[in-house]
């Protein structure tokens, strides 16, 4: 049985750090994730996920459709 909590722990569990690039996640390795834990998300609804549940991180997709590519920023400005 599937439980909420695994939805945040599937992305964490995606998020990779890229020395000179700072932290990304992208659709693909998130939805990975969540079917390791049983949960069935098509990109779009990841991608919606992603946009209502975190507040840091930001598309920076060079590409159209519903494979993104999502960076960390620092909320408060570098402060």
């Amino acid at each position: 049985m599937s439980r909420d909590y695994e939805i945040k722990d599937a992305f964490v569990s995606a998020i990779r750090r890229i020395p000179g690039e700072g932290v990304t996640v992208t659709t693909q390795d998130f939805v990975r994730q969540l079917e390791l834990l049983n949960w069935h998300f098509s990109l779009r609804e990841a991608n919606q996920w992603i946009k209502s549940n975190t507040a840091t991180f930001r598309d920076i997709s060079e590409q159209e459709g519903e494979a993104k590519t999502y960076k960390r920023f620092n909320p408060n400005g570098g402060i």
